[in-house]
C-alpha cells in the first residue's frame, strides 16, 4: 500500500545577504546546510520558473545578469552529492572559477540582494492510501503539487540513487519493473511540479490500459 504525504516549509531569515558574487560566494562557506537545503533542494517547491534549476542561480542571472554563471549553477545536480558540504564545495568553486574570468562583479541593485533563508519542512499525511496501480492513477490526478515535490523531489535525497517514491513503490510493491524505470527517467529538471504530474500521469494511464488490454485477451 502507498500512503500520499505532503510537505510545507516553514522560512525562517538568517539575517544574511549577498550584494555581489563575492559576498555570496564568502556566505556560502559559511551558511548552515539547512540554508543551502532550502536554496537548492526546495528550489521547486516554490514554483519557479525553469530557466534555472536553484535560487542563487536565479539571484545571479536575474538581479546580476550573469547569464554565464547562472547556466553554470543551474546544470550542478545536487542529487549526485552524497552530502551538503560537498554541493557547498562545488557551488563555491563554480564561482570561484567564473570570477577569475570576470574579475569585476556586479553589485545587486537596493532591494535586489541575496537574501540567505532557512527551512523547517513539515510532512504529514494526506490521508490517502492507495493499493494498486488503477488507484494510484486516480490519486495522481488530485493530489497536491506538496506531494508531488515531497514524493518525487525530497525522495531522492532520502532514498539516494535517484530513487523516487513513486516508482520503488510500483517497483518493490507492484512488481512492475519497467513503468517504474520509466518514471526514474523523468529529469527532475526539465519540468515543473505540474509537468511531473502530467509525465507521471501518461506513463501510468498506458501502463493501465496496457493491463485491461491483457486481461479482455485472457477473456
Amino acid at each position: 500500500m502507498f500512503e500520499f504525504k505532503n510537505c510545507a516549509s516553514i522560512i525562517k531569515s538568517t539575517g544574511k545577504k549577498a550584494r555581489n558574487l563575492q559576498e555570496l560566494r564568502d556566505y556560502l562557506v559559511e551558511i548552515s546546510e539547512e540554508s543551502i537545503y532550502h536554496h537548492v533542494y526546495e528550489y521547486f517547491l516554490k514554483g519557479h520558473r525553469l530557466l534555472f534549476t536553484n535560487d542563487f542561480a536565479q539571484w545571479v542571472g536575474d538581479n546580476l545578469e550573469e547569464s554565464i554563471l547562472a547556466e553554470r549553477l543551474s546544470s550542478i545536480d545536487p542529487y549526485i552529492y552524497p552530502d551538503i558540504n560537498q554541493l557547498r564545495n562545488t557551488l563555491i568553486e563554480t564561482i570561484d572559477a567564473h570570477m577569475k574570468e570576470f574579475p569585476v562583479p556586479r553589485e545587486a541593485l537596493p532591494g535586489e540582494e541575496f537574501y540567505f533563508n532557512e527551512s523547517v519542512t513539515v510532512v504529514y499525511p494526506v490521508g490517502i492510501r492507495v493499493r494498486n496501480i488503477a488507484e494510484f492513477l486516480i490519486a495522481m490526478e488530485h493530489i497536491d503539487r506538496g506531494c508531488i515535490y515531497y514524493h518525487f523531489y525530497e525522495a531522492r535525497t532520502r532514498l539516494g540513487s535517484g530513487i523516487d517514491d513513486f516508482s520503488f513503490w510500483i517497483e518493490q510493491t507492484l512488481g512492475k519493473v519497467q513503468l517504474a524505470e520509466r518514471i526514474r527517467a523523468i529529469d527532475p529538471f526539465m519540468h515543473d511540479i505540474e509537468g511531473i504530474r502530467l509525465h507521471i500521469l501518461e506513463l501510468v494511464r498506458e501502463e493501465v490500459s496496457r493491463d485491461m488490454e491483457s486481461i479482455s485477451d485472457v477473456d
